[in-house]
C-alpha cells in the first residue's frame, strides 16, 4: 500500500511541476520537486530499514 501512495505522490507532483513549467514558474517547479523528493524519502524509510534488517540477518 505504501508503494502505491509513493507512486501517486510522484505522479501528482510531476503533473504539478509540468503545469508550473508550462506557465513559466520554474522556481516554484523546482521547489515542488525538492519537496516531493523529501516526502518520498521520508515515506520510504520503513521500507529501507526493513530491507537493511533482512540483509543483516542474512549476513553471518
Amino acid at each position: 500500500m505504501l508503494l502505491i501512495k509513493i507512486t501517486g505522490i510522484a505522479f501528482l507532483s510531476e503533473f504539478a511541476v509540468s503545469i508550473c513549467k508550462d506557465s513559466g514558474e520554474n522556481a516554484i517547479a523546482s521547489k515542488i520537486e525538492i519537496g516531493t523528493k523529501i516526502i518520498i524519502i521520508s515515506m520510504s524509510i520503513p521500507i529501507i530499514s526493513s530491507l537493511l534488517e533482512i540483509i543483516l540477518s542474512v549476513l553471518p
